[in-house]
């Protein structure tokens, strides 16, 4: 009888946490949720300015793990880093990044998004998408890491081309000419320059 008690409660678990796991958004399903989340804020012609900026602030912060994407952009330099050198990248990183997205997307204009597919690894992720503008198709893949319920994005692949590594690549031969503080210069004046650009949408 205590067996099969047992039994029961083991069939019982595993039977709540397959109906946990299929509640669960798929990677493809969160992703599709942010873009369009995004594409709705764009075509809302009630919203223009910088009122647009931090809406789209606020979804881009709550889908991208910017301090994955951060120590994945650093590589082999992130352990060589202080404790407040990689503080301090990541806020930087991130402002960079979402001043340098919401820039683009602000140029939306009809744009079909298409959802391609997903792989699944473990805790580890990749969403195809393309963009479809004009005659163009534009692959654009989205890597995310399974963390706190939920998937979040740590790297974009546009064209094939990574995100991270692109940055990687020209961040780690500043840090070795010029180290931290250069990097953080350089930053600082790519996010000024960015944020200078007026909000498309505004009136007047």
């Amino acid at each position: 009888m205590q067996l099969l008690k047992r039994s029961c409660l083991i069939a019982s678990g595993l039977l709540m946490l397959a109906t946990l796991v299929l509640a669960m958004p798929s990677p493809r399903e969160q992703v599709q949720q942010t873009v369009e989340q995004v594409l709705e804020v764009l075509r809302n012609k009630a919203i223009s300015g910088q009122p647009r900026r931090e809406a789209l602030s606020r979804l881009i912060r709550a889908r991208f793990d910017f301090a994955a994407m951060s120590q994945r952009t650093l590589g082999k330099h992130w352990k060589d880093a202080s404790a407040q050198e990689q503080a301090r990248f990541v806020e930087l990183f991130s402002d960079l990044l979402e001043a340098s997205y919401i820039g683009r997307i602000e140029a939306y204009s009809g744009e079909i998004v298409s959802y391609r597919g997903e792989r699944i690894e473990g805790d580890m992720a990749e969403v195809d998408t393309s963009v479809h503008s004009g005659n163009v198709d534009i692959p654009i893949n989205y890597r995310l890491v399974h963390e706190k319920g939920g998937w979040f994005v740590y790297d974009v692949i546009i064209e094939e081309v990574s995100l991270i590594k692109n940055y990687r690549s020209s961040y780690g031969e500043i840090v070795r000419k010029e180290g931290y503080p250069g990097l953080f210069a350089r930053m600082e004046a790519k996010i000024r320059e960015l944020r200078a650009a007026p909000p498309k949408g505004t009136k007047g």
